[in-house]
């Protein structure tokens, strides 16, 4: 009894140490004239009177735990249990060993830390081990180990458990094959213990095992063998472990299986059919994986299922109707259709699984309205139907949705006013109804009913939201998402959002300074604040910011001067582009260690760049300098295994050469130094880049001769080459145009290059959307600025440099190529018949060189072609019919004076006009070069068919390609520019994206 009211004084009751509907202070029963045997946790041996169990678990303990308690003086417990208290980060006691008797010891969640004792494996006995769930209760870190071998120890040792639970528990080990020995196994949970290497596959036919979860291992790998129909298996968790090959239709042997995760386990080909023969099955969930072809009709047979998540799946393309079996299970709780290529209509008869609560279709091709039967799940609290194509309003079936906590209707095509009766939800905690059609004012004060709320997106509709001029209190936001809502000014209710970490205020017309309480302290748990894109001209005096949460910060796009506004330390995101900043680059920069996205473009910035822009982060992926005034050299880049993405540092000043050092970042896809002073040969030693797309050196003082590659492994994966205004000099560089893999392909994958912008971790229910790499080239004869680059566009520029010689007819085998300009330079030979196999080429420019021979047949069959200037050469003969040659006007070929055609002005000897003289308006004065302003963005792929994003208002001007630089050629400038083909849609635009 001593020892017990001795261990009992060492700890303070803390309420809020343990949790549960069972916690109580157990140890408050203990009194000193009663019997110990009746107190509660206590359990005595009838015969002897030893103190056989020690249960104090979720008993809001709060002290450490050491040799020195009294505790390892009874020596006959066989059941100890300390979980769910708070042992102060103690280190489990080595003495613990002493307690030879034990057969259960239960450890948990106690925060316990440091490695776990060998003395614990001389508990022979233990049928029970549990030492998972040891987390710091402030940062949720690891707090226990068992470092190598401890575990192999355990196994060798241990031979009588039968539950071993070590969730949580740091082993940075791989898991020894002697832990398939312990035969009598029944529960083995080994979440989140950081092993790696090969999970031994005897583990999984355990003879008595009914529970495995070996979860959040995300280095370790498995393979599941064929099951035996004995397995008792109930419970099989492994996700984020690897798997190769596909899930074994032996998985359907398992008839006692009742949860079945393997989210991100990487399985490939289809599921299996046997699936449906688990009768027993509740949980099923295997998102996340690349399972193909469909989900099979046999999962109709799980009567039981009431989870159910195949979501992030590259499923084939099948209808809702398809699906039709899923609304017939009617024990189904959670249902998770997400991102599985499903389209069609939502069926009416979802309004027969009335025991939903969670319902995701996110993510697919769903169209049309929402039925009207949706008003029967009444228990819905998570309904997300985000990026789809739904269509319609959303008023009479949010009427009996009062359980509703999340609401998610976002990217999709619903019109109308947002019903009045969403302010009648609540319990509703989160509103997504951010880009749709949406339309009507808003009155923000209308929020205030929902005293729940936490989050609000509405941006991105046709919506004027209002609010109140009075300071009134709303609701507590966690994130709110007001772009493009029409707003002048910052909603006043914002100066009372002390927990708001999420806030997005872009495209609107906010003008004047930030005000005050941006800055002075207001948003404490600040991470993501988007102001760009509106009038703003100043950050108020209380600004920069202190914040050590703030991740992002996005100011472009507005109409501030000075210096840049400074960062914190913990800045992830840094974004001031297109204002009009001054000065130099400051040196806090430098002190951005975790920065990975830094835009100052397009600012009147000045001065040379500071070498620590080599040193800042080796998790900086994206620098963008462009358009400043920085003068200089360029620094090298000092660190080495750099997540260093995307630099581009063009249209400045800056002189000497390249820095070499860009060849050790091995993830750079894109590279721009246009427009600059730069002094340097061709930079073949970027070839080793593996995952380079873009190279653009455009007008600077390269020179040379292009060198033929030192290995075949040279820029595979290059799409747009730019070495246009230069003094290259030479051949072609025949050996590059051999290598280039990357343009032999005609792909049709229609994706942007970008990278993410979602920090790690992110606050839930919010979105940062994409970085969009941008260009200007020389496309069609016209300068074209690109603010989003397609994968698949494909584009060599050679123009404007001294290259001479053939061209090579390895050109030939680049049957990606969209737009190639050889114009400007001293080509000879003949046009080679190979540009007749450029099957997506719309763009030929040859102008200005010293090509000779007729123009190949061949070239008809480029139907895609809609741009081409072959003008001011040597080429004789008749120019080919038919086709696209029959859209191109006679500037496409003027200055060929052996050239003859019917649809220009030298008709040949067999046509309408026999003399083969030239026409009269052949010399008709056509005046002078000439610039146009452009309102248009567009990126092209197709036939002729130019697609085109239209993003802001971009206003370029266009010269021809020969008149940029051109001061040394000695030849009669031309005095029009070609036309695109007739039947040309370059004027079509399709606008596929907000920006």
């Amino acid at each position: 009894m001593s020892a017990l009211l001795q261990f009992k004084e060492r700890y303070e009751i803390v309420n809020d140490v343990s949790g549960g509907p069972l916690a109580y202070p157990k140890t408050l029963s203990w009194k000193e004239n009663q019997d110990c045997c009746s107190w509660d946790g206590i359990e005595c041996d009838k015969n002897t009177g030893h103190v056989i169990v020690l249960d104090l678990g979720s008993s809001f303990l709060y002290g450490s735990l050491d040799n020195n308690s009294t505790v390892f003086q009874l020596a006959h417990l066989k059941k100890f249990n300390l979980n769910d208290n708070h042992f102060n980060y103690s280190q489990i006691p080595s003495r613990v060993g002493d307690l030879s008797r034990l057969t259960h010891l239960d450890l948990s969640a106690s925060v316990f830390s440091g490695q776990v004792p060998s003395e614990i494996f001389k508990l022979t006995r233990l049928v029970y081990l549990n030492l998972c769930c040891n987390w710091d209760p402030y940062n949720g870190e690891l707090l226990m180990e068992m470092k190598a071998p401890g575990l192999r120890r355990l196994a060798q040792s241990l031979t009588s458990l039968e539950e071993l639970l070590l969730g949580a528990v740091d082993m940075s080990s791989q898991v020894p094959n002697t832990l398939a020995n312990l035969s009598s196994l029944r529960r083995l949970n080994m979440d989140e213990c950081d092993m790696h290497g090969v999970f031994p596959s005897a583990i999984f036919h355990l003879p008595k095992l009914r529970y495995l979860s070996v979860s959040g291992n995300e280095d370790l790998a498995g393979r599941l063998l064929d099951f035996n129909s004995t397995s008792p298996l109930e419970e099989l968790r492994v996700p984020d472990m690897s798997f190769p090959g596909e899930l074994p239709a032996s998985i359907g042997n398992l008839r006692s299986l009742k949860i079945l995760d393997l989210f991100f386990c990487n399985f490939t080909g289809s599921l299996p059919m046997s699936i449906g023969n688990l009768p027993l099955l509740s949980h099923l969930r295997i998102d996340g994986n690349n399972f193909s072809g469909s989900i099979p009709a046999s999962f109709a047979n799980l009567s039981n299922l009431e989870n159910l998540n195949v979501g992030m799946n590259p499923f084939a393309t099948q209808s809702t109707f398809s699906l039709s079996w899923v609304w017939k299970l009617k024990k189904l709780t959670t249902l998770v259709l997400g991102i599985i290529n499903l389209y069609g209509e939502i069926p009416p008869s979802i309004g027969n699984s009335s025991q939903l609560v969670e319902l995701f279709i996110f993510g697919n091709q769903l169209s049309g309205a929402i039925p009207s039967q949706l008003v029967n799940l009444t228990r819905l609290t998570t309904l997300r139907l985000s990026s789809n194509q739904l269509s319609g309003s959303i008023s009479y079936w949010l009427v009996n949705m009062t359980q509703l906590v999340v609401l998610d209707l976002a990217s999709n095509k619903f019109h109308g006013q947002i019903p009045s009766s969403i302010y009648q939800l609540q319990n509703l905690q989160v509103l997504h109804l951010f880009e749709n059609n949406f339309s009507g004012t808003v009155e923000l004060d209308n929020f205030l009913k929902l005293k729940q709320l936490r989050v609000l997106q509405l941006s991105y509709n046709q919506l004027s939201c209002r609010t109140s001029s009075a300071n009134v209190i709303y609701p507590q936001l966690l994130a709110l998402g007001l772009a493009s809502c029409n707003l002048s000014k910052f909603p006043a209710f914002l100066q009372n959002q002390g927990r708001i970490n999420w806030l997005d205020l872009s495209g609107n017309n906010i003008r004047g300074e930030v005000p005050f309480w941006v800055w002075n302290g207001s948003f404490n748990a600040m991470q993501h604040m988007n102001l760009s894109r509106n009038s703003l001209t100043g950050l108020d005096q209380y600004y920069p910011i202190n914040h050590s949460n703030m991740h992002t910060i996005d100011l472009s796009h507005n109409m501030l001067k000075g210096p840049p506004p400074k960062a914190p330390p913990s800045i992830l995101v840094y974004m001031v582009s297109n204002n009009g900043l001054t000065g130099a680059l400051p040196r806090w920069i430098c002190n951005l260690s975790l920065a990975t996205t830094l835009d100052l473009s397009s600012n009147n910035l000045t001065g040379v760049l500071s070498v620590c822009l080599g040193n800042i982060s080796k998790s900086l992926m994206i620098l963008n300098l462009k358009g400043n005034n920085f003068h200089g050299s360029i620094p090298e880049i000092l660190l080495r295994e750099t997540q260093l993405t995307m630099i581009d540092l063009s249209d400045n000043q800056l002189k000497g050469k390249l820095p070499r050092s860009l060849a050790n970042c091995k993830m750079l896809e894109f590279i721009n130094f246009a427009n600059n002073l730069i002094l340097d040969t061709f930079p073949s030693w970027l070839g080793s880049l593996p995952e380079l797309h873009v190279l653009i050196l455009r007008s600077n003082k390269f020179h040379g001769v292009i060198e033929r590659p030192k290995s075949s492994s040279t820029f595979l994966k290059l799409r747009i080459l730019d070495l246009s205004n230069n003094a290259f000099r030479s051949k072609l560089p025949m050996e590059f145009f051999q290598f280039w893999n990357a343009m032999k392909s005609e792909t049709r994958n229609f994706t942007y290059m970008h990278r993410s912008l979602w920090p790690k971790p992110c606050p839930p229910f919010t979105y940062y959307g994409y970085y969009d790499f941008s260009m200007t080239v020389v496309y069609k004869g016209l300068k074209w600025y690109y603010p989003k680059i397609l994968e698949v566009f494909t584009v060599i520029d050679l123009s404007n440099n001294s290259f001479e010689g053939d061209i090579p007819g390895a050109i030939g085998d680049l049957r990606g190529l969209q737009g190639l300009n050889l114009s400007n330079n001293f080509l000879t030979g003949h046009i080679p018949p190979s540009l007749g196999n450029l099957t997506a080429l719309e763009s030929l420019d040859l102008c200005r060189n010293n090509l000779s021979g007729e123009i190949p047949q061949k070239l008809i069959e480029l139907s895609f072609l809609s741009f081409l200037n072959v003008s001011y050469n040597n080429l004789t003969g008749s120019m080919p019919r038919g086709k696209q040659f029959d859209t191109f006007s006679d500037d496409s070929f003027e200055g060929n004076l052996g050239l003859c055609g019917e649809f220009i002005s030298r008709k040949c000897q067999d046509s309408r006009n026999p003399s083969g003289q030239p026409s009269a308006h052949q010399e008709e004065d056509l005046g002078s070069p000439i610039e146009l302003d452009w309102k248009i963005v567009l990126m092209g792929y197709g036939s002729g068919l130019v697609v085109g994003v239209v993003i802001g208002n971009a206003f370029i001007s266009w010269k021809h390609v020969w008149f940029e630089g051109n001061a040394r050629r000695r030849r009669r400038p031309s005095q029009r520019q070609p036309r695109r083909g007739r039947n040309s849609w370059s004027g079509k635009l399709f606008n596929f994206c907000r920006f």
